[in-house]
């Protein structure tokens, strides 16, 4: 499974190069190109989310050694969507955007963690967490752009969080079945989020995107 991931992750390669720091090399603003490229290069990021957050449940619930980096590299792929939000909306947006993502990230390791514990409670605790950081982030972006509406990337943010827990919950109680369905309804609704990004940047910035 690990080396599916992988080898899906590589299928969208180059669209963004990360250096050997793994930053990104070229932000999405830097970019010649039609909102076509935006697009694309916009999927790159959430793939990576999407892949990565994969790698890291299927670790942590089997108790495998890589689970340390493949959390260290989810994290590190808000710093990548951070950036390039803030290639349009400047640096402060850009961190501050990385900022709520991180704290999303590490309420979803909380919430796989009190999952595969069987701890209810602190599960309860985790989730009212990420409900919380799903309508901040909602907040941020609408007020960054009027294309992209609270209401709608706050139930956006929440379903990504549900089919993550899908994923979380068919990988605990060992329901392979269903542990694929999760994932793949995870990164169907990713995509539609990414989109949704990216259009709205293009309607906001029309003028980047003569093609």
């Amino acid at each position: 499974m690990k080396a599916l991931t992988i080898a899906l992750a590589a299928l969208l390669a180059g669209v963004i190069q990360v250096s050997a720091s793994g930053v990104a090399s070229k932000s999405v603003a830097e970019k010649t190109g039609s909102a076509e490229d935006l697009r694309r290069d916009m999927r790159k990021l959430w793939s990576d989310q999407a892949f990565w957050m994969r790698d890291y449940i299927i670790a942590a619930v089997a108790a495998q050694p890589d689970e340390g980096p493949a959390s260290a590299r989810l994290l590190k792929n808000q710093e990548h969507i951070g950036s390039a939000i803030g290639a349009y909306y400047g640096k402060d947006a850009g961190e501050k955007l990385t900022g709520l993502m991180k704290e999303h990230m590490l309420v979803v390791v909380d919430i796989t963690k009190s999952s595969i514990a069987h701890d209810q409670a602190r599960f309860q605790q985790a989730d009212q967490k990420a409900a919380r950081n799903a309508e901040d982030i909602a907040d941020f972006l609408s007020k960054a752009n009027p294309n992209w509406p609270k209401p709608l990337f706050s139930d956006m943010l929440k379903t990504e969080l549900s089919t993550t827990k899908n994923e979380v919950s068919a990988r605990v109680s060992k329901n392979w079945d269903d542990d694929v369905k999760a994932f793949d309804a995870a990164y169907e609704h990713i995509l539609k989020m990414s989109d949704a990004l990216a259009d709205g940047i293009v309607k906001q910035f029309p003028e980047k995107f003569p093609h």
